[in-house]
């Protein structure tokens, strides 16, 4: 899951060098490490965004993934990775790198994290589109704490069902209000 920063033709083009930057850290430098391919990532986009006459200030916030057998490699830029251990009650969270992909004065490598998966556990990515969403009887943000309640409120669902239900929350609690961000979130619950 990737989110860009940046709105209207900036926001496109900021979208493409990112997009690009991804295919040309898998295609030609062959990377699969979640880690390695955020800071191959980073590196291609600081440099494309170096040509720039303008002080370019955008980026993206992403979150990768890739499983082997049980074990899930995860790295983020600033997106986390959320687990729900099959019976469990809580969200098991894996920050997100503090840097985005982008223009970074001291940039770090993305360090990416194993996990080890049983069955039934749940994961999620997802953008800040959901909790960044205005709405309710007061018109706040949807925000982060009511996210985690509503996935966890979702657990004893089909990951189908889970769907339904987090669009119809999203939709109940904009209201009448206009949708102001984009809104990607990925779940799925592993299976051996």
């Amino acid at each position: 899951v990737c989110d860009c920063t940046g709105h209207g033709v900036p926001g496109a083009l900021v979208s493409i060098i990112c997009n690009n930057a991804l295919n040309q850290a898998v295609r030609e430098h062959k990377l699969t490490d979640p880690g390695q391919l955020l800071t191959k990532v980073r590196e291609i986009v600081s440099a494309e965004f170096e040509k720039s006459t303008e002080d370019v200030k955008d980026g993206m916030d992403i979150a990768l993934c890739a499983l082997e057998g049980n074990v899930l490699r995860y790295a983020g830029a600033i997106n986390p990775l959320w687990i729900v251990r099959n019976g469990s009650s809580e969200i098991e969270e894996i920050k997100g790198s503090r840097q985005p992909i982008g223009k970074i004065d001291k940039p770090v490598e993305y360090p990416t994290h194993q996990v080890g998966l049983n069955e039934g556990d749940s994961l999620y990515i997802f953008s800040d589109g959901f909790a960044d969403q205005f709405g309710g009887a007061s018109g706040k943000k949807f925000k982060i704490p009511n996210l985690k309640k509503l996935i966890l409120s979702l657990q004893n669902e089909s990951i189908a069902d889970q769907k339904k239900l987090a669009e119809r929350a999203f939709e109940e609690w904009r209201g009448n209000l206009e949708q102001i961000d984009d809104v990607c979130m990925i779940g799925v619950r592993f299976r051996n």
